[in-house]
């Protein structure tokens, strides 16, 4: 399936990061949603996109998309397999100027995602991971095999611009030591622990399901790993909410 299919995603992707990066200059002309998330031209715009072109090449697999018109769980909890997507990951960050945005594509599979591949416009980079494969970096045509790197000594804790203030982050981290703090906007961050430059990311405030899906996938595949608070995988497509648990990603 994929030896077809992942030249098309990667193409696909990389027209979608195009017209992302030149709708930037309007992303503050935005709308709020009801989750109170902005909603720019570029979301709209990747959305459409990528939902009109795996509706062409994988016709028979549903698509959830942040974009899509709400799918109810009654039928929802029917799939055993669909497509899972952010068109914008990281719209606040867009907004703001930052070039910390991403795409996010992963098929899930009996609510585990078997398939990711996250995008980086401004890199023009991707980062991905084929079923029961090794997670790979692919930039100017040239593959790169993802593994993730141990701390030795100083750990380097990533985690969301906007995540600064939340209070369980912060008695997280003063339960820690050697350690320093980076932050990094968007599921980039799973792809940073994959090829080494970071070492663990702690999430505590809200988050989606097309946030993690991709990058739980690509950061396995470099031989990390990701759990909830209590030490269980994160699961997909298992209640009404696509809201994801609090989690811990590690090197």
């Amino acid at each position: 399936m994929f030896s077809t299919l992942l030249p098309k995603l990667i193409s696909l992707t990389s027209v979608a990061g195009e017209i992302i990066m030149s709708l930037q200059n309007e992303s503050t002309d935005f709308t709020v949603k009801s989750d109170s998330t902005p909603l720019t031209r570029a979301d709209n715009a990747s959305h459409n996109l990528i939902t009109d072109t795996l509706e062409e090449i994988t016709p028979d697999i549903p698509i959830l998309s942040e974009e899509s018109t709400e799918t109810s769980f009654s039928v929802r909890k029917k799939w055993q397999k669909y497509w899972l997507i952010d068109p914008l990951d990281g719209t606040r960050d867009f907004i703001e100027g930052s070039k910390e945005f991403c795409i996010n594509i992963a098929l899930i599979e009996n609510n585990y995602p078997v398939f990711g591949l996250i995008y980086s416009p401004s890199m023009k980079a991707h980062y991905y991971r084929l079923p029961q494969q090794k997670s790979i970096k692919l930039i100017n045509n040239v593959v790169h095999k993802l593994c993730t790197i141990k701390p030795k000594r100083w750990e380097k804790i990533v985690f969301g611009r906007h995540s600064q203030n939340n209070k369980q982050l912060q008695k997280h981290l003063r339960s820690k030591t050697n350690f320093e703090t980076f932050r990094l906007g968007s599921a980039l961050k799973f792809c940073f622990i994959a090829e080494g430059i970071y070492h663990y990311y702690p999430k505590f405030g809200k988050c989606s399901e097309w946030d993690t899906a991709a990058g739980v996938c690509i950061l396995e595949g470099a031989g990390g790993k990701i759990v909830d608070l209590q030490g269980k995988p994160l699961k997909y497509n298992t209640k009404e909410s696509v809201t994801s648990p609090k989690f811990i990603a590690s090197s």
